[in-house]
């Protein structure tokens, strides 16, 4: 992987959950923190960071995040049928956080790296069943892919990060996939889990 970003500092909201990169995520937001927070990345046109809670919880308290996260972009704003406001986001570029503190309203703000995109690599011949299970689940599911271009399903990076996003993971297991550096590892660690989600 090439070296990462000099260090940028964003603010970053702990989920229990796992953003991969291109992955869209739904968020209701309700903390006066994280209202501020998605107005000024509103205003400045900036996104947020997406870590998975190792300790705590999404409410109250600032919780412990992962450090290595996802660089969420808000793509839709919304009025939930509850009047909460409601967002739409889409993983970016993947960093590491190097520094954390809380602010004194408990919004989190990362001193983080930013990683740089996975280049593309063509899926190895012995993951080609990798690629008919994500046509398959993105037909039942995942509607948001059904223009995807053929072309993605070659590519190992894209392949490997959309069956994490919808193969049904763990959050520790999800977490060690967007860790991981090397594309074609990912596919290897999917496939051996693949037997799992098989029926007797």
């Amino acid at each position: 992987m090439a070296a990462p970003s000099p260090p940028i500092e964003i603010p970053l909201f702990p989920l229990g959950t796992v953003l991969l990169p291109d992955a869209q995520l739904p968020l209701r937001i309700f903390e006066r923190r994280y209202l501020d927070m998605v107005r000024d990345c509103a205003r400045q046109g900036g996104g947020f960071g997406v870590c998975l809670i190792l300790e705590g919880r999404e409410a109250g308290e600032p919780a412990v995040p992962a450090a290595v996260g996802t660089l969420a972009r808000i793509v839709d704003f919304h009025t939930r049928e509850d009047g909460l406001l409601g967002i739409l986001v889409r993983g970016g570029e993947r960093f590491r956080v190097t520094r954390c503190r809380a602010r004194a309203d408990g919004l989190l703000r990362g001193e983080v790296e930013l990683w740089p995109a996975e280049p593309a690599m063509p899926v190895p011949v012995e993951f080609a069943l990798l690629q008919g299970i994500l046509e398959r689940l993105v037909e039942t599911m995942a509607p948001q892919w059904r223009d995807a271009p053929r072309g993605a399903y070659d590519d190992a990076g894209w392949l490997g990060f959309r069956l994490a996003e919808l193969l049904p993971l763990g959050d520790e297991e999800r977490q060690r996939l967007l860790e991981l550096t090397d594309p074609v590892q990912r596919l290897a660690e999917l496939r051996d889990i693949l037997p799992r989600f098989q029926k007797p």
